[in-house]
């Protein structure tokens, strides 16, 4: 049993074995969709090439033309112009002399007058003197350089003018203190003199007054 059993399976192979195999076919459904179109590139633009510049032709030495020199005109003669006889002088009459007019009497010449005294002795520099008719002014003492205790003299220089005038007011020498300077400085200003006479005619004289600050006065 066992024998006919592998036989017969034996037998099955084999004819299978010769047998085509039959291939299977499979249906397959395939769906196709349409695509737009594709967008056409633009051409690109050919780059214009300049043409070369063309090449100058070799030039060629012509001999310039040489034009023929005018011939000058012919200056016209001028035609001589008939002068007229030059006429004759007539005879001029003799004017009678003028008389000649009497010579102005001649004005004796006047004496230069006499340069004044005063405008020569304004020009002359001031005379120093030690003494003048004057009323100073008494200067005011000032009342802060009482309570700091400040005193001294002050030397005021002037001049004298030729009419009295105080002029050039400066100050010589200082006391130490400018206020007690500048309170003798205001006195002179104030003052008054006459003129210096010398001779009897007036002089520019200088003067310097002292200015006295004490404490105890």
């Amino acid at each position: 049993m066992v024998a006919a059993v592998h036989v017969a399976l034996l037998a099955v192979v084999l004819t299978l074995r010769h047998e085509p195999v039959e291939a299977t076919i499979e249906s397959r459904v395939m769906t196709a969709q349409l695509l737009p179109p594709a967008p056409v590139a633009a051409p690109v633009a050919m780059q214009s090439v300049a043409p070369p510049p063309p090449t100058p032709a070799p030039s060629l030495r012509t001999r310039p033309k040489v034009q023929p020199k005018p011939t000058p005109a012919p200056k016209p003669t001028p035609t001589p112009l008939h002068e007229s006889p030059a006429p004759s002088p007539t005879p001029v009459a003799a004017a009678e002399p003028t008389p000649a007019a009497p010579p102005a009497p001649v004005a004796p010449p006047t004496p230069a007058a006499p340069a004044i005294g005063r405008q020569t002795m304004e020009i002359t520099a001031p005379k120093n003197v030690s003494h003048l008719d004057c009323n100073i002014a008494k200067p005011d003492y000032p009342a802060l350089s009482r309570r700091r205790g400040e005193s001294g003299t002050a030397y005021v220089k002037f001049v004298v003018g030729l009419t009295g005038k105080l002029e050039n007011i400066e100050l010589k020498k200082s006391s130490g203190f400018s206020r007690l300077d500048d309170a003798a400085l205001a006195a002179a200003h104030s003052s008054a003199c006459k003129p210096y006479l010398e001779d009897g005619q007036p002089v520019r004289a200088a003067y310097t007054q002292p200015y006295n600050f004490n404490l105890e006065d």
